[in-house]
């Protein structure tokens, strides 16, 4: 539901009206436009009466909003938001990298991929600390210990840090230590977890489940705006589908259809998308082409001994040139 107030509507009068409906369990989003000024109603609005809402002398009309992702959705909030970390920018025009390894598996390790992209002008560090594996048996991950390598990454470099949390019992540590949480494509619709984790109102990435659409993925991203969180990156992954010739299959369409239906960033992942190193670089400027607002790119100093998907890693020197050929695509493709 949406109030458009009349232009010279008495702010008292329209604060109080806020109050009340936020009694109600109402949230509340104010939009400010050049001529226009509305109040955007998110939660359960069943029992809103909208012909007493419209009783009001400072109201001029009341819309009622389809789309079940309030805050999510671009009607609530036409301009797009821009998530800034440390001075980093992404969305409203502002592109931003994301790369680092599958794992950290050292500190030699991180530190040394970490400088390296940093110097190829990537402006978020990803690393694992956790990892979901499909198999119990396989590399899970360094756990808090990987944590502190990414923190020592971050000093050296200054790239601010991008990791997946998988357990509420680590809430604590990555609200004091993480810049950017990642929920995974296996947690997109854990909604216990996106209600913790948007309370802390951090920025979070927010990967696309491998079956989830369109709106699934809105809708889990609505669960971390309505418990807290304002910024929010969603992250197009690939999905499955019945082909094989790639890990998942990646749809571009989902940047341009994100955009028209959100406000949010979006970025795209070509490295777990496509699962072969190979197929990152065109995926990756494919991508860009189609208007991401940042990608997210494993990259491995030693990917043949990577101890989670190595084969889908780059190595320090193909991510350089990959970063030169990104940036002649947005330079191709930049408004006049």
């Amino acid at each position: 539901m949406i109030i458009i107030l009349k232009r010279d509507a008495d702010p008292k009068k329209v604060e109080n009206l806020a109050n009340t409906l936020q009694q109600q369990g109402i949230i509340i989003q104010d939009i400010k436009g050049e001529a226009t000024h509305m109040m955007g109603l998110a939660g359960d609005t069943s029992h809103i009466s909208r012909e007493q809402i419209e009783a009001n002398d400072f109201v001029e009309s009341v819309m009622k909003v389809s789309e079940p992702y309030k805050l999510a959705g671009r009607k609530f909030h036409p301009e797009d938001t821009v998530v800034e970390v440390a001075g980093r920018k992404i969305g409203g025009g502002n592109f931003a990298v994301i790369a680092g390894p599958c794992s950290v598996e050292s500190e030699e390790q991180i530190l040394s991929v970490a400088r390296d992209v940093a110097a190829s002008g990537a402006a978020f560090m990803r690393g694992g600390a956790f990892k979901p594996r499909s198999s119990p048996y396989a590399f899970q991950g360094m756990g808090l210990d990987g944590l502190e390598l990414l923190k020592i990454a971050r000093q050296k470099t200054g790239l601010p840090i991008v990791t997946e949390i998988l357990d509420p019992a680590y809430l604590e540590a990555f609200a004091a230590d993480v810049d950017v949480i990642q929920i995974g494509a296996r947690n997109m619709q854990n909604f216990a977890l996106l209600r913790e984790v948007g309370a802390l109102k951090k920025p979070v990435l927010l990967k696309r489940a491998l079956s989830g659409t369109i709106e699934e993925l809105l809708m889990a991203a609505e669960y971390l705006m309505a418990a807290g969180a304002k910024d929010v990156i969603l992250c197009e992954r690939g999905i499955r589908t019945y082909e094989t010739a790639t890990r998942n299959t990646l749809d571009l369409s989902a940047v341009p259809v994100l955009h028209k239906k959100s406000h949010l960033p979006v970025v795209v992942d070509p490295s777990h998308s496509t699962g072969y190193w190979d197929l990152v670089e065109p995926m990756a400027i494919a991508a860009t082409a189609a208007g991401a607002d940042g990608l997210i790119i494993e990259v491995h100093n030693a990917p043949q001994c990577a101890l989670c998907d190595g084969a889908q890693s780059i190595t320090p020197e193909k991510f350089h040139h990959l970063m030169g050929r990104i940036n002649k695509v947005r330079a191709a493709i930049a408004e006049d």
